[in-house]
Formats: C-alpha cells, sequence, structure tokens
C-alpha cells in the first residue's frame, strides 16, 4: 500500500492523506479527510490550488471530525470531481453539517472580496452530504479487497473518531485528533493496542498542559476579577466542544459556590446549534454528565445565560453594563462575531480576553496571545490595552506526556512498526518524533508534504 501525505505535514491544519491499494489488477483509493489550511494568507492561496492528486480517482473519503481542518475542502473535492462515498460516525455527519453551511457563508465573502471564484458553492456542498454515510463506532465495513474500516472513539470532540483499517491481519490507524481525557464532557480516548502503523498528530507534541485542577481555578479566579472589579470578559472559543465545556464550567461555578449570577452571552448562532446537536447526542457523552442530565440539570444552560441569534442581539450587548462574559467565535479570532468585540474592547484596559485553545500562527489570535502590542482589525490599527489571559489545560488535544503515553500502549504488543507524526507546527512534530525514538525506542517519522511511502498491509 502507497500512504501519501498531502495535508498537515509542518502544519496543524490542512489533514488530508490518501493511500492507494492495488492488488491483483484492482485499485482502491482511500482518503483520510479534507481539510481547509487555515491561520494565514498563504492558507487561502494554498487552499486555492489544485489537489495534488485526481479526486475523481478516490472511492472512499473516510472523516476523523468535524473540525473545519479535517472537512473544510470536502465540496472542493466533490466540485474537483469526487464521487466516491464518504464515511464519519453519525454526530459527526451532523455537526459537519452545520459547520460546512457556516463555512460557505465565508467562502462566498472572501471570495467576494478578493475578486476571485469561491472555493466551492451551495451546490457543492450539498453534494457532499448527499454522498456521506454513516459508521457507528465498533462497526467493522467492508470497503473491498479485504479492507475493513472501523472506528474507535478519539474522546476528541463529539463524534471524533479514529479509522482503523485493516487488511491480512495489518492495521493501520489515523489517529485524527486525540482527545484530551479524561475530559469533562465526553468518553476517554480508547487503547490502540494492535496497530502496526499509526498516522499520529501532535499539535502538543512539545508541551503539557497546567492540570485540570488549575485550569478551573485559573477560570474561576478569572470571572471572580471580572466580577470583582466590574469588567468584561471576553471568550474566544471555538464553537464546537470548547464552547460546551466552558458553559459546563460556568454552570458548576454558578450553581456550586458563591459567585454572583452576572449575564454571560453566547454570541455564536453556530455554538447554539452544535449544543442542540450536543444534547441530540447525550448518550454518548460520559456516564457523569448523563448521570447529571437523567436527574434533569440542564448541564449546558444557567440563569442569566443568553444565547444571541440575530446581529442586532450581538450589536446590542454593549447595552448590558459590567460586568458580564462574552463567549464568540471564531476560537482563533480569525473570523465570527468575537473580532468585532475584540475590535470594540482590545484597547479597554477594563476588559480581559481569554483564550482557551490553540491559536494558529498567523491568526489574529494568535498575534494577541503572543503579546502584540498593536493589531489591526477590520483594517483599524488599535492599541492592545485589554488584559491578555490565556488557559492552555482547555485544550481537546493531549498534550505531550499524553501523546508519548498512547503511543506506549499501542507498542506493546510487540507488532508496531512505524509512527508518522503529522498535524503539528515543525518543532512540535519533530520534538515528538524524538521523545517517542529516545522514551519507547518506536521508528517514528514526520513525513514531508507529498511524500509518499510504501507500507506493508
Amino acid at each position: 500500500m502507497q500512504l501519501n501525505f498531502f495535508g498537515g505535514t509542518g502544519s496543524v491544519t490542512g489533514a488530508n492523506f490518501l493511500m492507494n491499494f492495488e492488488e491483483n489488477g484492482e485499485k482502491i483509493n482511500i482518503a483520510v479527510d479534507c481539510g481547509l489550511v487555515q491561520g494565514s494568507e498563504e492558507a487561502k492561496r494554498i487552499n486555492g490550488i489544485p489537489f495534488p492528486y485526481e479526486p475523481s480517482s478516490v472511492n472512499f473519503l473516510v472523516v476523523t471530525h468535524a473540525h473545519i481542518d479535517h472537512i473544510g475542502r470536502i465540496p472542493k473535492l466533490v466540485k474537483n470531481g469526487f464521487k466516491g462515498k464518504i464515511f464519519s460516525t453519525p454526530a459527526t455527519r451532523d455537526i459537519a453539517t452545520l459547520l460546512l453551511d457556516d463555512m460557505l457563508r465565508i467562502v462566498e465573502d472572501e471570495a467576494r472580496r478578493g475578486g476571485v471564484l469561491p472555493l466551492y458553492d451551495k451546490k457543492d456542498m450539498e453534494m457532499a452530504l448527499s454522498l456521506w454515510e454513516t459508521l457507528p463506532y465498533h462497526t467493522p465495513l467492508e470497503l473491498g479487497m479485504g479492507i475493513t474500516l472501523t472506528y474507535k472513539d478519539s474522546g476528541h470532540i463529539l463524534g471524533s473518531a479514529m479509522a482503523e483499517f485493516s487488511k491480512n491481519g495489518s492495521k493501520i490507524v489515523f489517529t485524527g485528533d486525540l482527545g484530551n481525557s479524561p475530559s469533562l464532557l465526553l468518553n476517554d480516548t480508547e487503547a490502540v493496542t494492535d496497530a502496526n502503523y499509526i498516522v499520529m498528530e501532535s499539535v502538543y507534541g512539545d508541551r503539557n498542559h497546567e492540570p485540570k485542577d488549575e485550569r478551573k481555578r485559573k477560570l474561576k479566579e478569572i470571572i471572580e476579577d471580572t466580577i470583582k472589579n466590574k469588567r468584561l470578559l471576553i471568550i474566544p472559543a471555538f464553537s464546537l466542544e470548547r464552547t460546551q465545556v466552558i458553559l459546563y464550567e460556568m454552570n458548576e461555578f454558578f450553581e456550586q459556590s458563591n459567585l454572583s449570577q452576572i449575564p454571560v452571552f453566547v454570541d455564536s448562532p453556530l455554538a447554539t446549534k452544535i449544543t442542540a446537536v450536543y444534547e441530540k447526542y447525550s448518550s454518548q457523552l460520559n456516564a457523569n454528565i448523563q448521570e447529571q442530565m437523567a436527574k434533569g440539570d440542564d448541564v449546558f444552560k444557567f440563569p442569566r445565560l443568553k444565547f444571541t441569534l440575530r446581529p442586532n442581539e450581538s450589536e446590542n450587548i454593549d447595552m448590558t453594563q459590567n460586568p458580564k462574559i462574552i463567549l464568540a467565535g471564531s476560537g482563533m479570532s480569525n473570523g465570527g462575531r468575537v473580532v468585532n468585540h475584540e475590535r470594540d474592547h482590545v484597547s479597554d484596559p477594563n476588559a480581559t480576553i481569554l483564550f482557551v485553545g490553540y491559536q494558529s500562527v498567523g491568526t489574529l489570535g494568535r498575534q494577541i496571545q503572543d503579546g502584540a502590542s498593536e493589531v489591526s482589525i477590520h483594517g483599524e490599527k488599535l492599541k492592545v490595552r485589554a488584559k491578555i489571559e490565556s488557559i492552555e489545560g482547555y485544550s481537546s488535544h493531549k498534550d505531550s506526556d499524553g501523546l508519548l503515553a498512547f503511543v506506549e500502549k499501542a507498542s506493546e504488543f510487540g507488532g508496531l512498526k512505524k509512527v508518522f507524526v503529522v498535524m503539528g507546527e515543525l518543532k512540535s512534530s519533530l520534538f515528538l518524533v524524538q521523545k517517542l525514538k529516545d522514551n519507547l525506542d518506536v521508528d517514528a517519522y514526520h513525513p514531508e508534504y507529498e511524500e509518499k511511502v510504501e507500507i506493508d498491509l
């Protein structure tokens, strides 16, 4: 089998891998993920160039989860000729439907402003969804030529999965993104115990998160400071997973501590819709959450929480006096309503901007997080006078030690031949490669873009 790396190499985003199987004159081509490259102006150019393979030659596209850096170019793949089948878990398809529809608006807006053709249109998106089938966890599916696909829970976001392909008694696993287990909402990442090859993420390959008790304490302290000093707290939060986790934490704070109830705005129509999907698939949340919900506790809602759907509701948030909290997308401040709030308050010393997730290189969020004294928002140069805070412990990715422990478990059976380290900034991926070699004596390797590797499967 030939394994091709067409995205997610030297970069966190843009995951796109292709397996070419050929046997006795028969061929099957299987792509894993087809994500958008994010984070810079250069990313837009990369997203627009032709795929380095013929989309019409791909028989199956296997999706690990619904983040845009794993699904964002699927409609483009269809536009360029893909007519095969797309597979994901049911929850991933539901969330992907919402995210792709939201992304369509962004794609069309960027095309208008740039005077170019959009990456794809509504017809392409609808065609992609018509090709999309669902596969529950632990349900083997024969793809042909003796190749079987099975999904295992990666514990990253709702519906996220590791894609396990087996053939002739050998296995290759694509991890997608691996969850920061134990999670407040989700089940733990399942162990991989019999894979011969692993293609794994490395977002936090070179660093560890702060302890979960520490992140909770820090969030509570920031909220207490917001209340005591009548401040504005802006939290750029990914609509998927991060918003739901922060809402759960706030629900606990307001229910179980002496924190005063203050207005909390979820200023994201997309986050509102995705939260409803979490409620729909509550049976896939962990046992603790299911128990709370069975007792009638709506874990994502509390007094003085308001979901703002219409633009005028978003604009009216400024009419509410401090103290108050705004959660808005996007999580990297590279679009969405949070950018308007940052434009209005990044120069306000009575505002706090709290980052609770990874900020990709080149994004506005990364600039602010890295301590820029001045930023440009909507063409306006603004001094950064707001208080800037970061809590990395809320990441939904495993940290360096978590990734090491995952591979250590996978190596115990003795048949692990090679680990391909991808989906991380270059320094993070290379650090993890060396860590796996030094600590586990595992054959770890970081492939380059468009590299092709022959493996036995």
